[in-house]
């Protein structure tokens, strides 16, 4: 009698997942992914950049260079799709695919919206123009406690900071994601500025300011929007195999997905609005009841923020970090697979 698989959620990082600890990634991992990587690495040499086997592979973590967006949005890609194609399909059934930013150009090659080198030439051309046209940046403010309950004082100050900022010059802000229990701020240079300051402060590090991030889901991202369409070909989209979750919460299904919506929503939508991976994880989970969560690599940036969604919706009986933590120490839930333990669980 064949085993019974356990129906996931996959869910595809953004390009800030690849870090210092995560150097080395592919080689790792996936050093037999021939087909994968030489496809990647032909299409970067091809314009004149340093290959993703070069980058993963060198001595050193820059972070100003990892942190580029037309360095690290192929890269982590090239991590995640790997990751997805090394899911052991006789333990693993893919209930749906979603993503976070970045994540979401990921999830329409895993689901097969798009052919590998046409989501080679998205996930590239979108890095590219991030980083040559990038306009303000991101900060990022802990809307909960220790324990991941909302903590309604520090939610009514970000708030009260954000409006009395956009009152002034040349200062714009937006919401750019919803992750978890965390608010990712976009904006200009000045209104981050002030934010910085006058937000609400702690703890340690926070608020902070993503390095070589620009103003990404945000109305100052129409120009990189309107490059994007001229650049790529509208015609290459097709409907997915598997459902997506977009950052609306929207679930794209097979057989019922308009090929015209799903790419106007992919060189549109998604990058001059608030990305809600907030949403896209409870749309999944109610809709879906998957066995598991697994969160591909690189890195492991996602597991806090899909458990404070947990904590928030009371999923699985789930009401704190303490809770999650027990669940995830006696029967996992969320599958990391940028951890070695977790991997082993889903690859």
């Amino acid at each position: 009698m064949a085993a019974v698989k356990k129906s996931a959620l996959v869910v595809c990082p953004g390009r800030g997942a690849y870090t210092r600890s995560e150097l080395g990634y592919l080689l790792r991992n996936h050093a037999g992914e021939r087909d994968l990587l030489g496809r990647v690495d032909a299409w970067r040499a091809r314009g004149g950049q340093r290959t993703v086997s070069e980058l993963d592979a060198a001595e050193r973590f820059s972070l100003a260079t990892y942190s580029r967006g037309d360095n690290a949005s192929l890269l982590t890609f090239a991590c995640s799709l790997a990751d997805f194609r090394s899911l052991d399909s006789d333990a693993i059934e893919v209930a749906a695919i979603a993503g976070n930013s970045l994540g979401w150009y990921t999830s329409l090659a895993c689901a097969g919206v798009l052919e590998l080198d046409d989501a080679i030439n998205l996930v590239n051309t979108m890095g590219n123009l991030t980083h040559k046209r990038r306009i303000g940046g991101q900060l990022v403010f802990p809307l909960t406690d220790e324990e991941w309950r909302p903590d309604a004082g520090r939610r009514e100050r970000l708030d009260a900071a954000v409006a009395d900022i956009r009152q002034r010059s040349g200062c714009e802000l937006y919401t750019s994601v919803i992750l978890g229990g965390i608010a990712v701020m976009a904006g200009t240079d000045a209104a981050l500025d002030h934010l910085q300051r006058e937000g609400p402060q702690g703890p340690g590090r926070f608020p902070m300011r993503l390095e070589n991030h620009g103003a990404y889901h945000s109305p100052l991202m129409k120009g990189v929007r309107d490059a994007a369409r001229e650049l790529l070909n509208p015609g290459c989209f097709t409907s997915p195999s598997v459902p997506l979750i977009d950052g609306n919460g929207r679930i794209w299904r097979p057989g019922a997905s308009s090929r015209r919506a799903l790419r106007d929503y992919t060189l549109g939508t998604q990058i001059v609005e608030t990305y809600d991976f907030s949403a896209a994880i409870r749309v999944g989970l109610r809709e879906l009841a998957p066995d598991c969560v697994i969160v591909l690599g690189p890195g492991d940036s996602l597991g806090g923020a899909i458990g404070q969604i947990l904590c928030e919706m009371g999923w699985l009986g789930v009401d704190s970090k303490t809770a999650f933590a027990e669940i995830q120490e006696s029967r996992p839930f969320v599958l990391s697979m940028g951890r070695a333990e977790q991997r082993a669980l889903a690859a």
